[in-house]
C-alpha cells in the first residue's frame, strides 16, 4: 500500500468518529415510526408523542409540589382556628393529608359542666392514621385546644394547633343521665340496665344510638323506653350467673330535640350473681325459691286480702332494707282509720315502686300458709325473711300469681312483665 492510500484511510477513520460524537451529544433519536422535524428541527411534530423523559399528559399540568413524594403532610379539621360559637353536638375529626397522624391532642376547659378543669377528650385514629375522630360531642360555653401533628414519607413532622370554643347551652336546656346499677356492684339475673334523664329526650333514636352494653358471655338483649326520661337494657332471658356487664351511655353533646342537648357520658361495669328466681302463688300461699334451678326453699306467705289485693306480675327487687318504717298514709290508707297502721318492719324487700315488699310479718303469723290477710304485701316469717334476705340481690326476679290484679308497666322494673318481642317494639332503632 502506498503512503497517499494510508493517508486516506486515516482521515476517513476521524470523520467517522467525528460524526458518532456529534450523535451522541445531540437531540434524542427520533423513532423509526416518528418522521423527521423539517428544517432539521429537533422538536416532534404535532401529534406526536412526547419523549419517555417527561411524565405529564398532553394538556395537562405537573402535580402540585405537596403530592410529590417527601411533600409536605397537610392536616386539617372540621372546626376552624379561632371560631366561637361550635355547636355542641359536632364531633371533632382531624385529618392528614399526603402524610399520617402521629398524635392529636384535643383539650378543653370552661363552665358548662361539673368538674371543668383542663381535661383532654379522647378519640381514635382509623387504620391507616390518616384521620383522627373524638370519641365524645362537645360541652357548652367551653374553650378547647387541638393540637395535630403529623408527618409525611420522608419522616419529615409537622404541628399545627387550633382554639375554639363552643356555644352557650342554657342549664335548662342540658340533659344529664344517670346509670344503674353502679361500679362493681353484684345483681340479680333480672337486672336491667336502668338509665334516667333530668330532662326529657325526644329524639330518643338519637339517643339509642350512643347507648351500648357489652357481656362476658355474650347475651342478646334489647332496649325500652319507659319514658321520655326513662330507657332499660334486658337481656332475651334471664342473665347468665356470672356474667360481666359494661354500660356505656355516650350522650354528651348529643341532639336530644326540642332544643336539648346531652351533657354528660358515663360508663358502669357490674356482674350477675347466683340465680335466685322466688315464685309466689297467691292461690297456695306458699312461695317456692329455686337457686340457680333448683329449689331450695318452699315458705308459707300470708298476701293482701280483699280490698289490697297483691298484683300478680313478675317483679323484681329494687331494694333491700333490714329494718324499715311502714305507715298506711304512704299508701292512701289515714292511720286512724281501721285499716291504719304505723310500725318498723324487718327484712324488708321492695318489689313495686307503689309500697309492695316481701317482708317478715310475724303479726300475721295465724295466717301464713293459710289466708292472705295483708294490706298486699308478701309476708312470712321472721326466720324466712331474714333467710330469704340473706339470698337475694337487688334485681332478683319475684314472680307472683293467683290474683286477677295485674302488675301495672312502670310500677317497679317491670321489664320481664312483658314478652321479648313486646319487649323489643319499646326500642326506638
Amino acid at each position: 500500500m502506498s503512503k497517499r492510500v494510508v493517508t486516506s484511510v486515516r482521515w476517513l477513520a476521524v470523520s467517522l468518529l467525528a460524526g458518532l460524537v456529534v450523535t451522541a451529544c445531540g437531540a434524542v433519536p427520533q423513532s423509526p415510526t416518528e418522521p423527521a422535524a423539517p428544517n432539521g428541527s429537533s422538536q416532534p411534530t404535532p401529534g406526536a408523542s412526547k419523549p419517555a423523559d417527561d411524565p405529564s399528559k398532553p394538556g395537562e399540568s405537573k402535580p402540585p409540589e405537596s403530592e410529590a413524594p417527601g411533600g409536605p403532610v397537610e392536616l386539617s379539621a372540621n372546626v376552624d382556628d379561632g371560631a366561637d360559637n361550635v355547636k355542641v353536638d359536632t364531633v371533632i375529626k382531624a385529618t392528614a393529608k399526603y402524610g399520617t397522624l402521629t398524635k392529636v391532642s384535643l383539650t378543653h376547659k370552661g363552665t358548662g359542666s361539673p368538674k371543668m378543669d383542663v381535661r383532654e377528650v379522647s378519640g381514635s385514629l382509623n387504620d391507616d392514621k390518616s384521620s383522627w375522630t373524638a370519641d365524645s360531642a362537645l360541652d357548652p360555653s367551653a374553650s378547647y385546644t387541638l393540637q395535630l401533628t403529623g408527618k409525611n414519607a420522608a419522616g419529615e413532622e409537622k404541628t399545627e394547633t387550633l382554639k375554639f370554643g363552643t356555644r352557650f347551652v342554657d342549664r335548662s336546656d342540658q340533659t344529664f343521665v344517670n346509670i344503674f346499677p353502679k361500679d362493681d356492684q353484684t345483681v340479680g339475673v333480672g337486672m336491667p340496665a336502668v338509665l334516667t334523664f333530668d330532662v326529657a329526650i325526644k329524639d330518643k333514636a338519637a339517643f339509642e344510638k350512643q347507648l351500648k352494653v357489652t357481656t362476658t358471655p355474650a347475651q342478646e338483649g334489647s332496649w325500652h323506653w319507659f319514658s321520655a326520661k326513662e330507657v332499660h337494657f334486658r337481656p332475651k332471658a334471664y342473665w347468665k350467673p356470672g356474667t360481666k356487664i359494661t354500660v356505656t351511655a355516650n350522650l354528651n353533646g348529643i341532639n336530644a330535640g326540642n332544643g336539648i342537648y346531652g351533657q354528660n357520658s358515663s360508663t358502669k361495669t357490674y356482674s350477675v350473681g347466683d340465680s335466685v328466681v322466688t315464685k309466689v302463688d297467691l292461690k297456695k300461699k306458699q312461695a317456692i325459691v329455686e337457686i340457680n334451678g333448683k329449689k331450695a326453699r318452699t315458705i308459707k306467705i300470708s298476701a293482701g286480702k280483699k280490698g289490697f289485693i297483691t298484683r300478680s306480675g313478675t317483679k323484681l327487687i329494687m331494694e333491700k332494707l333490714e329494718q324499715t318504717r311502714m305507715a298506711s298514709e304512704t299508701v292512701g290508707i289515714a292511720e286512724n282509720s281501721s285499716e291504719g297502721y304505723d310500725m318498723q318492719v324487718k327484712w324488708a324487700m321492695r318489689i313495686t315502686q307503689s309500697g309492695e315488699f316481701v317482708h317478715a310479718a310475724p303479726w300475721n303469723q295465724g295466717y301464713l300458709g293459710k289466708e292472705n290477710a295483708s294490706h298486699g304485701c308478701t309476708g312470712m316469717s321472721t326466720k324466712d325473711a331474714a333467710w330469704l334476705f340473706s339470698k337475694v340481690r337487688v334485681g332478683d326476679p319475684v314472680i307472683t300469681t293467683g290474683s286477677g290484679r295485674e302488675l301495672e308497666k312502670g310500677n317497679g322494673w317491670t321489664d320481664w312483665d312483658m314478652d321479648w318481642a313486646k319487649y323489643q317494639q319499646g326500642s326506638a332503632l
